[in-house]
Order: C-alpha cells, then structure tokens, then sequence
C-alpha cells in the first residue's frame, strides 16, 4: 500500500519552474482527475445552457429589432422596466402569480413531506415499492395529459365528478371555466403530479436516520407520533429548509403549459400570469425586449428570496444553501 503511495507521488512530480501554491493545487487535480473528467459534462452543459444564455439579458435594456441584431439594436436602459411597472395589467399578474405561488408553498410544498412520513411508517418492503412506483409515475405525464384527465374528470357534460355530483341530488359545477375554481384546479393538479417524485429526496434523508435514536425514544414511552415529532421530523429538519429556500428561488415560476391550458376567457382575470404573459407579449406579439424585462424581474424577486430566506434560515441555526 504504501510503495504504491509513493510511486502514485512520484508520477504526479511536476517541473520545478512551477510556482508552489499552484503546483499543490495541479497535484490535486492530476490525483483526482477522474473524478474531474466525470465533472465535465456536468460544467459543460451548465456553462453552456444556464450561464451562457444570460448574455441575452442585455435586450431587456435594449430596444430590439430582429433586422439590427443584437448589437445593432439601441439601448434603451430601464424603458421596458418602466413600461412593465406602469402597465396597468401589472398589479393584477403580480397578484394571480402571487397567489398560485402561495398556494402552491402553503399545500404543495409540505404533501411531499407528508406523504414520505406515512411511506416512512409502512414496514412491509414489497408493498412499499409499489405505492413508491405508482405515486412517480405522475411526474412523467406531460401538462397536456394531465389536463386532458381534468378535462374528463371535471367536464360538465358527462364528467365522474359533475356526474357523482348530480347523483346525489346536487347541481353541476363548471369546474373549467369557472373564475372561482381555478386556482383550487391548478393547485390540485399540481399536487397530483409532482407530490410523489417530491418523497425521493426526503425518504433518502429519513433513510439516514439512525434506528437507535427510534428505540431510546420507545424505552422513554414515546409513542409513534412523538417518535414522529422529536426524532423524525428533527432528523430531516435541515432538508426541509434547504429545498423551502430552493424553492423561494422559483417562487414567481407558477408554470406555462399548466396554466396556459387551462387558460380560457372567463377566467383568464384570475389564471393570467406573468409566464403566460411573456409567451403573449414575446412570442404572439413579437415584443422581445419588453419579454426579457419580465423575466429579469421574475429572476431578480427569486434571487432577492433566496438570498434573504439564506440568511433568515441561518439567523435561526439552520445550515441553509451555502
């Protein structure tokens, strides 16, 4: 073992014209270039697809026109900015995006937490599994599928819903094109998805929870729901404010293909949000500066989030993101 040290030392010998601080640092590289070379595609395609993109934010300061280019377009500084915040339909996208978003924190956000608890307690492995593989499957249906099922689900011309309603002696309720109902079908729909592929990643931290820690609690007297409140909810705690903070990262993010598809004229004064408006304006309307500067602000109020809940989560111990 340690001849093989000393000769995996040897080859990693570098010219002695390298300064020392960056030599050290070229050893450490060349010992563990392979986990270095498995980095790279994963560097590749975030330089490539996530930071390289972000040059394009300039036409949100620019007046752009297709046949000047890019570079050819005049900038125009905070126009579009301007534009966004005197819009009169500004106040109302900023209150449905807003409202989408808390719902989406106060009853999407803990089912994933919720659901993984009651797997937790489930002790027979095979039947285990299958609940686990059949709450995933939702997360790989398109929003196009998942509305075509709300659609037969919730029509009012032969729908299992409006019809279960009528057969116990009540009237019909135009679930899809109702002002009222929408944001409750959004919300639904959302839970119904993603709330399984959610548990991936809280079943992976409640598995590291040490068993022992579950038996001191029974000699103390515990009982399954303070076993659940004193040790299990204190074990994935960290977890749980990491992926709130994450999520405040994308907290105006309410989704295009979801909303849009449900989108209809009765009840687009309450469905319309900024995603849906930037497809409007950027894409149907040709209006791609004044698109980009919805989507900086966007990017900016998710930024300023993740940066304050940061710091809130650890003003109160937590490890937060970084």
């Amino acid at each position: 073992m340690e001849m093989d040290q000393i000769n995996g030392d040897a080859a990693l010998k570098l010219p002695a014209s390298i300064p020392k601080q960056r030599g050290r640092f070229l050893r450490r590289v060349l010992r563990d270039r392979w986990l270095y070379l498995m980095l790279g595609p994963g560097v590749i395609y975030f330089l490539l697809f996530k930071y390289a993109p972000m040059w394009g934010l300039l036409m949100s300061f620019k007046d752009y026109q297709p046949y000047l280019g890019f570079f050819g377009s005049k900038w125009v500084g905070l126009k579009h900015f301007e534009r966004l915040f005197h819009d009169p339909a500004f106040w109302n996208l900023l209150k449905n995006t807003l409202v989408l978003a808390g719902y989406n924190i106060v009853f999407f956000f803990p089912a994933p937490i919720l659901l993984s608890l009651m797997l937790n307690e489930v002790r027979r492995e095979k039947f285990k599994r299958v609940i686990q593989t059949a709450i995933y499957v939702p997360h790989f249906v398109s929003w196009v599928v998942v509305v075509g099922i709300a659609y037969t689900f919730f029509t009012i011309d032969g729908g299992l819903v409006n019809e279960a309603i009528a057969a116990m002696g009540g009237s019909k309720i135009n679930f899809l094109v109702s002002a009222e109902w929408f944001r409750t079908m959004i919300t639904l729909e959302v839970i119904w998805k993603e709330t399984g592929w959610g548990t991936i990643i809280f079943l992976a931290a409640l598995s590291g929870v040490d068993p022992q820690l579950y038996e001191a609690a029974r000699m103390d007297g515990a009982g399954r729901m303070r076993q659940l409140w004193h040790v299990t909810l204190p074990a994935i705690r960290s977890t749980i404010v990491i992926l709130f903070i994450l999520r405040l990262g994308t907290f105006l993010d309410t989704g295009f293909e979801q909303i849009f598809l449900m989108l209809n004229a009765i009840n687009r004064e309450v469905g319309e949000v900024f995603d849906t408006y930037v497809y409007t304006a950027g894409i149907t309307q040709g209006q791609f500066s004044f698109s980009t500067a919805v989507g900086l602000f966007k990017s900016v109020v998710g930024f300023v989030l993740v940066i304050g809940s940061n710091w809130l989560a650890k003003k109160f111990g937590e490890e937060g993101v970084y």
